[in-house]
């Protein structure tokens, strides 16, 4: 049997796909090798699926740091406002949160993969689960089949690859497409995880001082050698047994893989400053000011509240002071080093959870081989990429979706005409 087009590959970038390439009129089959399409949808944002992010297109691309500048010209084409306007079209109201993060009303994902396949369902696309793809082939310069592991092969003008990346294997991204992508002569940037918790030998880690621990709102950075910052991520963060996690360190995973990697490193430092909004000077004399009001005091209570408790008691231990002394009695070199610690409070991290454990793959296929607004591999005729395989990637906050979304609504539209 002969399509117009076929896509491979049920996620988001997939479902956008099929979609696109039916409302053109084509004859669209769809394929997945799992049971059922959207996995990775449906688990995404908590499970409440983060749909996209309202920012202006400046700040989303800012929050794409891998190859976001890429999707200007798409983003000219289907951009963040129109995966609004398509969801709310199709009965899916949508609400914005912090950040400009944007969520179903229903607050339950499954919603938008509903309503997903409804349209699938009404523009009468061809779908097949269950149904691992062995290969794709070419002829003569341009896409010809798309063979079956159980032997079937179907004929087709164009393919759209959609089978997303390495991470989060469990929804079926196990990186099938990059050899079909290999195949077509493309070149396959190295892969990594990002958006990932990170892993550190510190000893307080290894001795699980901190499990548990979380810190709200503090500033992360990750260092180069000589101790400038390279990324600083203002968010959430907690400490767990293999090193740390939460919003801040998702951000500055990718930073962290690229620094061990450029400067061949086994370790690279990392630093907290847990009250952002003060100087350390300040934050000095507000201390000192409060030892001299308060002398009989101990430090430990003179300081409660500055920093949640756990947290203090263990940066007051890191600057040899015991939390018990009453303050009159520390000295102003100990009071200082305390001052640093709650401002850059450093510590070695060796690394990353590995890629099956990330929730967005880094690398892919190079976008310098792709047209920027079809989608088009620029070596292969009727071949087309979009949403995770390609090498883009975001921080989480509706950014990631947002590519696969609108990579995906073009990938279909242009393999269709």
């Amino acid at each position: 049997m002969k399509y117009d087009v076929i896509v491979i590959g049920g996620g988001p970038s997939g479902l956008m796909a099929a979609i696109g390439a039916a409302e053109q009129k084509a004859k669209v089959l769809l394929i997945d090798k799992g049971d059922k399409l959207g996995r990775k949808l449906a688990i995404s944002g908590g499970g409440r699926c983060n749909v996209t992010n309202k920012l202006p297109i400046d700040e989303i691309i800012k929050h794409i740091p891998g190859n976001g500048r890429f999707l200007y010209s798409a983003f000219s084409l289907f951009s963040n406002e129109d995966i609004i306007t398509f969801f709310e079209k199709l009965g899916v109201r949508l609400k914005e949160e912090d950040h400009g993060r944007m969520f179903p009303v229903t607050d339950k994902a499954q919603s938008v993969v509903d309503a997903l396949l409804q349209r699938l369902k009404h523009l009468k696309v061809d779908i097949k689960t269950n149904s691992p793809v062995q290969t794709v082939h070419y002829e003569d310069g341009r896409v010809k089949s798309v063979e079956m592991k159980n032997g079937e092969t179907y004929e087709t003008n164009s393919v759209v690859v959609a089978v997303g990346g390495k991470s989060v294997p469990h929804t079926g991204s196990t990186g099938d497409g990059y050899a079909w992508a290999k195949k077509a002569g493309h070149t396959i940037t190295e892969l990594f995880p990002t958006e990932v918790p990170v892993t550190s030998a510190a000893p307080f880690i290894k001795e699980k001082t901190l499990q548990g621990l979380s810190l709200r709102n503090v500033a992360l950075s990750v260092l180069n050698p000589k101790g400038k910052a390279i990324i600083t991520h203002k968010m959430d963060m907690i400490f767990t047994h293999f090193g740390v996690s939460g919003p801040a360190v998702l951000r500055c995973s990718q930073f962290v893989v690229k620094a061990l990697k450029k400067w061949n490193l086994k370790e690279i430092t990392m630093s907290i400053d847990a009250i952002p909004d003060k100087k350390e000077e300040t934050l000095f004399q507000e201390i000192n000011k409060q030892l001299k009001e308060e002398p009989k005091k101990s430090i430990k209570n003179l300081l409660k509240g500055i920093l949640p408790e756990r947290y203090l008691l263990f940066l007051l231990e890191q600057s040899d002071i015991d939390p018990g002394a009453q303050g009159a009695t520390i000295s102003n070199e100990k009071i200082k080093s305390f001052t640093k610690n709650c401002k850059q409070f450093q510590f070695n991290v060796n690394g990353t959870l590995s890629l099956d454990k990330a929730f967005v793959t880094g690398g892919g296929v190079s976008v310098k081989e792709i047209e920027p607004k079809t989608m088009a591999s620029k070596l292969m005729e009727g071949l087309y990429f979009c949403g995770e395989i390609l090498d883009i990637h975001g921080y989480t906050g509706g950014y990631n979706i947002t590519s696969a979304l609108v990579t995906g609504r073009l990938a279909g539209i242009n393999a269709a005409l």
